[in-house]
């Protein structure tokens, strides 16, 4: 038994049973792939996968048992090269985040910056989809940890915690009619056509929601998957637009206005931090995770302290109220001082 035909029966559920895949994952071929796993099996003496002819169809319940420890072993496996790598070179190595576009483009940019000056020697690679990518790069192993919205509290075996909230507003052209409103009302917005996320992307079901709790069959004229595509083109008169807050605070435009009290139209939603349940992590990567929620206990964190009960918790900041993460200013004390003595 070795780690690789570990692996490689991972890689085989992970990709759907698909060998092809799992051999342009691992970069090997499929009769090897192939060969493994059965001389895995024939060392456990059990079937971990049913077949049909060449193909393999599903888990036998043997081999269902058998993933959950080939998940274990290799996670822990993981945190082994990790421990070693935290005391030979605390403060130098790779960090890898998952996250979509509208937290790499408007809430990680200042984050990310100080980050790197107080880590230098960290090489920081960003890997964007969608919030299920998220959630599958952080599962397969490839990403420390993972920033998204939606879809990441849906895995058990991630360990998520509250970064900040938000909601949607509406953005318009100046000048437009509905910024001579008072006080605007969704029933006003929907007089026009809209631009905004496809479904599935930055809360785009909170947007149908608070339409259809008020009865309202909006015209949707055009939807893209991230934000700068929506205000190009509510800017060249497509429609008005609907955008994640953090999209018009983090990068006000001249060309486009928010349309007063548009937020309270739309439930707030709840960055998450999410990381593997039981992945050790370099002290850079616990940094990082501070940086973005600040709020947060650090001894909980690193798992030096228990964490408190939900209810219990700390309020989770808006992003609006988050200066750090959309106003150039100089490097918060606390941040500066802990990272300069990281170890």
């Amino acid at each position: 038994m070795n780690f690789q035909q570990l692996r490689y029966v991972r890689s085989a559920i992970q990709n759907g049973l698909n060998l092809t895949e799992v051999a342009n994952t691992l970069f090997t071929s499929q009769s090897g792939v192939s060969k493994q796993i059965k001389e895995l099996e024939a060392e456990l003496g059990v079937e971990i996968f049913v077949r049909r002819g060449k193909r393999l169809v599903g888990l036998t319940k043997a081999g269902e048992d058998v993933a959950g420890v080939i998940d274990r072993l290799l996670a822990e496996a993981d945190n082994l090269k990790r421990l070693s790598e935290h005391y030979k070179q605390s403060d130098k190595g790779r960090l890898v985040i998952a996250t979509t576009h509208n937290q790499a483009r408007y809430a990680l940019p200042r984050v990310i910056a100080r980050f790197t000056r107080l880590f230098p020697d960290v090489e920081v690679e960003l890997r964007q989809g969608t919030p299920k990518y998220v959630v599958q790069t952080l599962l397969r192993g490839v990403a420390d940890v993972g920033i998204a919205t939606e879809t990441v509290e849906d895995s058990p075996e991630l360990t998520t915690y509250s970064c900040y909230s938000w909601e949607h507003v509406v953005v318009v052209p100046p000048g437009h009619p509905l910024t001579q409103l008072p006080t605007p009302t969704l029933h006003d917005i929907a007089r026009y056509p809209l631009v905004t996320y496809n479904a599935g992307f930055s809360g785009r079901s909170q947007i149908d929601a608070a339409f259809e709790a008020a009865g309202i069959v909006p015209e949707i004229r055009l939807t893209a998957m991230d934000a700068d595509v929506i205000k190009t083109y509510v800017g060249i008169g497509m429609g008005v637009g609907i955008v994640a807050e953090m999209a018009a605070v983090a990068d006000p435009c001249d060309d486009l206005v928010t349309v007063r009290g548009s937020n309270a139209f739309f439930a707030p939603k709840v960055t998450k931090i999410a990381v593997r349940r039981g992945a050790l992590l370099r002290n850079y990567s616990y940094r990082l995770i501070e940086m973005l929620a600040p709020h947060l206990d650090y001894a909980v964190l690193t798992g030096t302290a228990r964490r408190p009960a939900a209810d219990r918790e700390p309020p989770v900041p808006r992003f609006a109220d988050r200066a750090d993460l959309h106003r150039a200013e100089e490097e918060p004390p606390r941040l500066a001082a802990q990272g300069s003595g990281a170890s």
